[in-house]
Order: structure tokens, then sequence, then C-alpha cells
């Protein structure tokens, strides 16, 4: 048997903030309930990062459950120095506890990175938890949506119209 995936997509900015994340927190667990233990999700936006919040929150609970976060440039796991002169050494590594991949994209113009980061992920996954308004032109978000439609993952839009 194949092993469910599920991957997140959403705006860059989050509205009703508390809501979602209530609506995402009980939408994922039900899904680890069902048996889905790999989850994976970009690092751009307030969706994104209130996913991994949610993903990491329920790993406490669920210890067997996977989390992987894409990437699209280096910058992002470069570590924060602490710059105490005692110390001095890397205090923080932000993806440190989580799976980090990175799709080759390189020959990507940079504003499309994102685009193709997303849609191979969403090519790795049976089913999208996304927070995309349908009405608002244009979307990265709204792109990745279509494009998981196209290929038949089932979707879960959190966003309230």
């Amino acid at each position: 048997m194949q092993k469910r995936k599920i991957c997140f997509i959403g705006h860059r900015n989050v509205f009703k903030y508390n809501e979602i994340r209530e609506s995402l927190y009980s939408v994922v667990e039900q899904e680890i309930k069902k048996g889905c233990k790999f989850f994976t999700m970009g690092t751009h936006g307030e969706f994104d990062k209130l996913a991994l919040s949610v993903c990491r929150e329920l790993r406490n609970i669920y210890k067997d459950i996977e989390i992987e976060v894409v990437i699209t440039s280096f910058k992002e796991i470069e570590p924060i120095i602490d710059h105490d002169p005692i110390f001095g050494d890397e205090k923080y590594i932000p993806y440190s506890d989580v799976k980090t991949t990175m799709y080759d994209i390189e020959e990507e113009h940079y504003k499309r990175k994102i685009v193709v980061s997303n849609q191979q992920m969403i090519d790795n996954c049976d089913t999208l938890i996304c927070y995309v308004n349908k009405k608002h032109n244009p979307s990265g978000a709204k792109i990745a949506m279509n494009y998981a439609k196209r290929k038949g993952l089932t979707i879960n839009n959190l966003y309230n119209e």
C-alpha cells in the first residue's frame, strides 16, 4: 500500500488566523487518525508557517508523523549566528527538527521558483490542504490549487468566502 502524503499550499497572508489555525489543527489531526503520516509544506507565507506549527504540535502527540519543509533557496536554512563574544556559536537552525528538501529549480526564473516547487510538491502527494481565495487573481496559491485539481488530488480548502 502506498503511503499517503499531504501537502499544504496557501496565501502569504492569513486572515482570521486563530480560526484558520483551529480548522487546520482539526483537519490535520483527522488525517493522522485516518493513517496519514507524511506532511510537506513550503516556507514563504503565513499559511506555510501555520501548517508547520500545527504539524510540529501534533507530532508531540502522534510521534510517528514525518514533516518535510520544501525550500526554494539555501538562504532559508542558513543558521542564525549568536554574536555573543563568549560562546559565538550557532544557536538556531530553523528546520533542524524536520526534513528539508529543495527541488531542482536552479534554472527557473526567481519569480517561478515557488510555482514550480509547489507543482513538484503536489506531484508527490495525494491530498492538498490549502488556504486559497478562489476569487483572488492572480495568485500562486490559486495556480497551485488548480494544478492539484488537474492532477486529481483530494483538496480541502480552509478559506472561508
